[in-house]
C-alpha cells in the first residue's frame, strides 16, 4: 500500500478535482542509472490509463549526468556579489536550504543564464524590489536556471557536497515518457516554496493545475527517495 510522505497528504484539491499524489519509493539512483528503467521498475507497476507521471528534475539531473562536485565549482565576483544579496534565513526556523544564497550555486545559475542575461536580471531585481516587485532577477533569468539547486539534498549522500545544472530537454524526457508508458508525464521542482515544471509531454497540463497539486512537495525534500509522483483523480 502507498502512504504519503511523513507530513504530507495523498489527497489535495487542484483546480476544483480531487487528486490523490501516491509517492514511489525507490532505491537511492546514481550518476549512470536508466531513468526509463527505473520508471519501468518502481512506477510502471503502479499506473494506471488516466494517470499523470510526475518526476523530480533532481533525479533527471542524476540520471544525466548534471550534478558537479563542489570542489569543480569555480565562483566569480559576480557569482559571489549575487550570492550575498540572496535571504536564506540560515540560523532560524525560516531556513530551508542553501540554494542560490551559496556562490556554487549562484555561479551555475549564471553560467547557465549566461553572464549578460544574468546581469540584466540583477540590475532589474536591485530597481524593482525596492518598489515591491519580487522575482524579477529569477523571471528574466528563466526556469531553467532556477532549477539550479546547492546542495542537491541533506539527507542523502553523497549529494550532500554536490550542486546541480538544469536538466537538458526536460520537455523530451517528459514526451519520451509518454510515449513510452502511455501516459502524460511532468518534470517537476518542488520545495517548500511551491512547484513548477521544467518539461510537459503536453501544453494542456496547466501551469496552475501543476503548481495547485504539488504546492506541498508531496515528494518530501529529504531522505525520502520518491522522486516520482503518480498524480491520480479520487478521494484519499
Amino acid at each position: 500500500m502507498i502512504e504519503a510522505n511523513q507530513g504530507k497528504k495523498l489527497g489535495i484539491v487542484a483546480e476544483g478535482a480531487q487528486w490523490l499524489r501516491l509517492p514511489i519509493k525507490t532505491r537511492v539512483l546514481n550518476p549512470g542509472d536508466d531513468l526509463f528503467g527505473a520508471l519501468e521498475q518502481y512506477a510502471v507497476p503502479e499506473l494506471e490509463p488516466d494517470d499523470i507521471l510526475f518526476v523530480s528534475e533532481k533525479v533527471v539531473c542524476i540520471t544525466q549526468n548534471r550534478i558537479i562536485p563542489f570542489k569543480d565549482i569555480h565562483p566569480s565576483w559576480l557569482a559571489r556579489l549575487l550570492a550575498s544579496r540572496v535571504k536564506n534565513y540560515f540560523g532560524t526556523k525560516d531556513f530551508h536550504g542553501f540554494g542560490h544564497g551559496t556562490s556554487l550555486a549562484m555561479q551555475l545559475l549564471i553560467e547557465e543564464t549566461g553572464y549578460p542575461r544574468a546581469l540584466f536580471a540583477a540590475l532589474a531585481g536591485a530597481i524593482t524590489r525596492p518598489l515591491g516587485i519580487h522575482g524579477a532577477f529569477y523571471y528574466l533569468c528563466g526556469k531553467e536556471a532556477k532549477s539550479v539547486d546547492c546542495p542537491m539534498s541533506f539527507a542523502i549522500v553523497p549529494y550532500t557536497h554536490y550542486a546541480k545544472r538544469s536538466p537538458l530537454d526536460a520537455d523530451g524526457v517528459a514526451r519520451d515518457i509518454k510515449n513510452r508508458f502511455g501516459v502524460e508525464a511532468v518534470i517537476v521542482d518542488s520545495n517548500y516554496r511551491g512547484a513548477f515544471s521544467l518539461g510537459r509531454s503536453s501544453r494542456g497540463i496547466s501551469e496552475s493545475f501543476i503548481q495547485a497539486l504539488m504546492r506541498d512537495n508531496p515528494a518530501g525534500q529529504g531522505d525520502e527517495m520518491t522522486p516520482f509522483i503518480i498524480a491520480r483523480r479520487g478521494v484519499a
